[in-house]
């Protein structure tokens, strides 16, 4: 436990007959930032809820910070921020108010409170902001004054809930830039989030389905030891009716839609590309290109979610 900032071991969450979370286990490392992937209801935010002791545990155990969080709630409660996935500060309030307001809930003093607000405005890029109104703040920015008011007190281990949930892609790259910076000062961060490639920017990863963890790994580890065979990308027109007239095809493993484009485990690229052309071809299908990539780890998500359906 001496390295470890989390050690999570056999945890369980019931609600009446439905399992959330199923006999999960896993360590975070002290410093490092550390990816709950999943899909939306996969269990992600429950086993947070249970960490930082908002709810309770049905059976196993979460050592938190040092501290068993079924046995010591408030000793965890004080060593971690929590940032929510849904927004949970006030908007009638301006900037510097939600950052004093918090700073007083945590307990810090308010010197102290102002000193490490000017810190972490300059870090989350709020400068100008402190006399604004929460609600006149967009989302990206709500999230970073989020952000803010939950490191106030100086945390040892911060948990963040879908934090770029909602906003758009020059903000969510913002955050992970803050995300580094903080685990670069010391602290560790348990992350969860739906965008799989957001995952790239973590040290490990867990990928959860249905309550259950499916893989662990750092993300370059996952690609490895999950996808091995070669990944074509096929971009076509019609690509729904395209993937269902490949699925057939001997030579593809698996095959998924991503966005316009078409994603197709092969046995072999050269083989699958002349086959795949043909099959399209025959159907009226214009194929605009196709090209070997290298595995996503929503590739690896796909891939393993299939085989346990």
């Amino acid at each position: 436990m001496q390295d470890n900032a989390i050690e999570v071991i056999n945890l369980t969450r019931r609600f009446g007959d439905f399992t959330a979370v199923n006999s999960i286990s896993f360590t975070v490392h002290k410093g490092e930032i550390f990816g709950f992937l999943g899909a939306n209801g996969a269990g992600k935010s429950t086993t947070i809820r249970m960490l930082i002791g908002v709810l309770g545990i049905t059976s196993g155990r979460g050592m938190v910070a040092g501290f068993d969080v079924g046995k010591n709630p408030d000793a965890v409660k004080k060593r971690i921020g929590y940032m929510s996935q849904k927004f949970s500060l006030y908007d009638d309030l301006t900037v510097m108010e939600n950052i004093l307001f918090w700073g007083g809930i945590y307990g810090v003093d308010r010197d102290l409170i102002e000193e490490r607000a000017t810190r972490y405005i300059d870090l989350t890029g709020l400068n100008g902001r402190e006399k604004s109104l929460t609600h006149e703040l967009s989302g990206g920015l709500k999230q970073r004054l989020a952000l803010v008011c939950s490191l106030l007190h100086k945390p040892e281990i911060v948990f963040l809930d879908e934090p770029t949930s909602g906003v758009d892609p020059i903000s969510r790259r913002h955050f992970w830039e803050i995300i580094n910076t903080l685990t670069e000062e010391g602290a560790t961060v348990l992350v969860t989030t739906h965008f799989l490639e957001e995952a790239e920017y973590c040290n490990r990863i867990i990928l959860i389905h249905d309550g259950e963890i499916v893989a662990e790994g750092s993300p370059q580890m996952l690609k490895r030891d999950y996808i091995k065979h070669p990944i074509l990308e096929i971009e076509c027109d019609r690509a729904i009716e395209a993937m269902e007239i490949l699925e057939p095809l001997s030579c593809i493993n698996e095959i998924s839609v991503f966005g316009l484009k078409i994603h197709a485990d092969v046995e072999d690229a050269i083989e699958g590309e002349r086959k795949i052309k043909e099959a399209l071809a025959g159907q009226g299908i214009v194929v605009r290109k196709i090209s070997t990539i290298n595995p996503s780890l929503e590739d690896v998500f796909i891939h393993l979610v299939e085989k346990r359906v």
